[in-house]
């Protein structure tokens, strides 16, 4: 859901905690550090006061738009079959 809403663009950190429904601050917080220590991520930090975090997704990151847009097909196709099923 994090790789989903940043293929948008760049968001700060806040942003993606109410983007991204259900997770914890700390469980975000550990996702987003994983994702940047593993080069899908980019973290930019502004010497602002109070601090401005925002983040986006690198070349690598970017790679990932043709598996995710896949798999929102596949998403929408199967919600159509269930659709037809429960009629």
């Amino acid at each position: 859901m994090i790789l989903r809403d940043l293929l948008d663009g760049t968001m700060r950190f806040n942003e993606l905690r109410r983007s991204v429904t259900g997770i914890s601050q700390k469980v975000l917080t550990s996702n987003l550090r994983e994702m940047e220590d593993t080069g899908l991520v980019h973290r930019e930090v502004f010497a602002e006061v109070p601090p401005r975090v925002e983040y986006s997704l690198t070349p690598l990151g970017q790679s990932m738009r043709p598996i995710l847009d896949a798999m929102d097909e596949w998403g929408k196709h199967y919600q159509q079959q269930v659709a037809k099923e429960i009629v």
